[in-house]
């Protein structure tokens, strides 16, 4: 049957509706997406099409003071794979993905297993193989694939910019580290890293729809903008003395840690700054934590008889305390109920205040800080920058342990006067020492002078930072020539240059256990010191942390140190020598000498008691109540502060030696003054020491036979100058 006209009509209309309907969809589809969603798809477009890769900047060289480069940043190849085209060449030629990886592998000293992973990764058209590749390893690696002649579709080469340290582990706690992508994790690179790292770069490249790249499509290179450089305070030469040093003790006494900081007084720069354990930043990952702390500024310590020069510095400045003023040691300070001991075996008896500070005498410093009282000696604590940091520019610094104020009592007082119960950093100690030897004037410690931009012009200079005026300067003046005076005459000699004036402070600490108390036979040791003493122009601080062997004191340890690195630094800095060599070294004195006084027969007491009168020091030796012997003889002249030894016993007239019997000499090397006479008076033999601290040589051979009462002259190397 055949439709009617009509019906023809209705369907074609109906047809003709239902494609206009459709065109219609489709023209508001079309507009949708050209016109309102245009710029969205156009951008979906252009992000297939285009492939950016970002370009590091270099970060900016560090210099020190002489702009002599310390760090550097070199350029470097990464290997990287687009895995779609290492496929398409798999495709082309079964196995060669494998043979990729394998070369690969072998010059990146890779797993190939691993690399064959990378460069095969699906749904990615961009995959780091390696990154920032030892130049040597990359031209091996491009040689053998054009020898070769390999085929290696998808492998290529991205320039990027490494870190690297030029002087390898020199100031490497100053200088920190960087990560793979360049971002300072310690030290300056760390706190400078805005300045240092630069603005990225990018390069864009055109890919058609298999993700090829087009070579003769469009390309952009936006070129990276370079880091900012800096000029440290560091100064090259005497940071290679500090760790000349540091690396010869670590060599012969092993200890668990040292540090030595040097410091320019006036200005609060930092020359140079050590430690050990050490890492190199160019293989950090192969040190470990411990290796990569900076113990200068995060360890905490009982300083120590170096902290004494606080107390002295406030106990004068308050006029608690005179030159003319005499305290007398009898070998403890009692406190309440409390004993605190003097490092010297029966104490220094008569001493005026610079002889105390010269002795490093407890007693007469306890005796100084009670004096001076709770409210004022933490005034100065303050004042002097304990527990608070110092605002130095590395990451990580500690602020010290301070026994809160208000529950002080007058043992802890006492304790805190000797450089006990606080404990401080390696950097607080040395910048308050610096302030003493800056006329009283507290510098903020400072490692950075300048930035520089990238053609080395300066963006912003660092001038040093008075932080405050701690002490006057006629107060500073006064103790620095007291602390001279502890070097040519005291127990810091063995820190004395030759023909400079040097001042300085020993340490002897026992360490503090980590639940409280101390350790048992672990110390540290310690010399803090500053020259020339009549214009201080540097001050070095060496802390030693558990010396491995005997003697562990500071003026055995410490003071060897630093006289051997303050020798070189006073050298390179120019600073002549003020005076011609003198045996007994004292600035601007004459050495003043004394007759003995008999004192055989006498108590102890009684016998500290005449020699004090007459500034003489005494040295005990054996046991009893009575002194039988003595030396030197009475009617000898010595130098005030000598020490006079005294022979104990309960009888005096056991005291003789009875003469032409024979004894054999013992052998007193490496014994101490006390050890060395009560053997040689075991013996039957007289004892003549030389200097103070441990046997060295002996004038009669040991196993030598010699007639009971012989003299045996014994030479000792510097007293150990504390005790715990």
């Amino acid at each position: 049957m055949f439709a009617t006209p009509v019906q023809v009509r209705k369907r074609s209309a109906t047809v003709f509706l239902l494609f206009g309907a459709l065109l219609t969809i489709l023209l508001f589809r079309l507009l949708w997406v050209q016109v309102v969603n245009g710029a969205f798809y156009a951008s979906k477009a252009e992000n297939m099409r285009m492939r950016e890769l970002v370009v590091e900047a270099k970060r900016g060289t560090i210099y020190d003071r002489n702009m002599h480069s310390l760090a550097v940043s070199i350029s470097v190849d990464s290997v990287v794979a687009n895995p779609s085209e290492v496929m398409r060449g798999e495709r082309e030629a079964p196995g060669r993905a494998r043979e990729t990886a394998a070369v690969l592998a072998q010059f990146l000293e890779m797993d190939p297993e691993k690399v064959y992973g990378l460069i095969t990764k699906e749904n990615v058209s961009f995959v780091y193989v390696k990154r920032k590749v030892d130049p040597d390893k990359i031209t091996n690696l491009r040689n053998y694939v054009q020898e070769k002649n390999l085929k290696m579709p998808g492998i290529s080469y991205v320039p990027e910019s490494k870190r690297y340290y030029e002087k390898g582990k020199l100031a490497a706690h100053v200088l920190g580290v960087t990560d793979t992508d360049a971002r300072g994790l310690e030290g300056l690179e760390f706190i400078f890293d805005q300045q240092l790292k630069g603005i990225p770069g990018r390069l864009v490249s055109e890919y058609d729809g298999q993700n090829r790249q087009l070579p003769q499509a469009e390309h952009a290179f936006i070129r990276p903008t370079d880091g900012r450089g800096l000029v440290l305070t560091i100064d090259e030469t005497v940071q290679y003395i500090v760790e000349r040093e540091l690396d010869k003790l670590e060599r012969e006494r092993k200890p668990k840690g040292a540090t030595i900081i040097v410091m320019e007084v006036k200005t609060g720069r930092i020359l140079a700054l050590g430690n050990r354990p050490t890492f190199d930043p160019n293989d950090r990952t192969n040190f470990s934590d411990a290796a990569r702390r900076n113990r200068a500024i995060s360890d905490v310590y009982e300083p120590g008889s170096t902290f004494k020069i606080v107390t002295a510095s406030a106990a004068l400045e308050e006029g608690t305390v005179k030159n003319s003023d005499r305290f007398f040691d009898p070998g403890y300070a009692k406190v309440g109920d409390r004993r605190v001991r003097c490092w010297k075996d029966g104490g220094h008896g008569d001493q005026t205040f610079e002889e105390v500070v010269q002795n490093s005498c407890n007693p007469g410093f306890i005796a100084i800080g009670l004096n001076l009282g709770a409210e004022k000696f933490y005034r100065y604590l303050k004042a002097f920058g304990f527990g608070q940091p110092t605002g130095i520019s590395l990451n990580g610094e500690a602020t010290g342990i301070l026994v809160p104020q208000a529950n002080v009592k007058p043992i802890d007082l006492a304790t805190m006067s000797i450089g006990q119960a606080n404990a401080v950093t390696p950097i607080q100690l040395i910048t308050a020492v610096s302030a003493v030897a800056n006329g009283g004037k507290l510098m903020k410690p400072q490692l950075v002078e300048k930035v520089l931009d990238a053609q080395g012009g300066v963006l912003k200079s660092y001038a040093p930072e008075i932080i405050r005026q701690v002490i006057s300067q006629e107060t500073a003046q006064h103790l620095n020539l007291i602390l001279e005076s502890v070097v040519s005459k005291g127990t810091g000699k063995n820190a004395y240059i030759d023909g400079q004036r040097v001042g300085g402070k020993t340490g002897t600490a026992q360490k503090i256990k980590s639940g409280g108390g101390y350790m048992e036979g672990e110390y540290v040791a310690s010399f803090v010191g500053l020259a020339p003493a009549n214009d201080p122009v540097v001050a070095c601080l060496v802390v030693v942390d558990a010396p491995q062997g005997e003697p562990h004191f500071g003026g055995l340890v410490a003071a060897p140190i630093f006289k051997l690195v303050m020798t070189d630094v006073l050298r390179h800095l120019g600073i002549q020598p003020q005076a011609e060599h003198q045996e007994t070294p004292a600035a601007g004195d004459t050495v003043e000498e004394v007759i003995v006084p008999s004192v055989t027969g006498l108590s102890l007491l009684e016998a500290q008691d005449q020699l004090g009168r007459v500034r003489l020091a005494a040295a005990t030796e054996g046991f009893g109540t009575k002194v039988v012997r003595q030396q030197p003889e009475p009617g000898e002249k010595l130098a005030i502060s000598t020490a006079v030894i005294l022979y104990l016993g309960d009888d005096p007239k056991a005291a003789p030696v009875i003469a032409g019997a024979s004894a054999v000499c013992p052998d007193v090397r490496g014994k101490g003054i006390r050890q060395a006479g009560e053997l040689l008076a075991q013996a039957g033999l007289s004892f003549e020491p030389v200097g103070s601290g441990l046997a060295h040589k002996q004038s009669v051979q040991p196993g030598q036979a010699v007639p009971r009462g012989t003299v045996v002259q014994v030479e000792f190397a510097p007293l150990p100058e504390e005790g715990p």
